[in-house]
């Protein structure tokens, strides 16, 4: 275990090497979450209509 002051030596040396994106990477990284979100959500909820659909059908005939 290293003393206190060599620990923060060590976690500055570590940040400095740390890769930051940059602004333009963070805002169309975040721009394509929204878009697969909003795609993702369409899909589930067609496939939530289809799934309903069906078994509203597959009842009334049964029921």
């Amino acid at each position: 275990m290293a003393n206190p002051l060599q620990f923060i030596q060590q976690t500055r040396a570590e940040i400095g090497k740390v890769a930051w994106p940059t602004r333009r990477e963070v805002l169309l990284t975040t721009v394509m979450v929204f878009v697969m979100a909003a795609i993702t959500s369409v899909f589930f909820a067609l496939v939530d209509l289809l799934i309903r659909s069906g078994l509203t059908g597959l009842l009334g005939f049964f029921g």
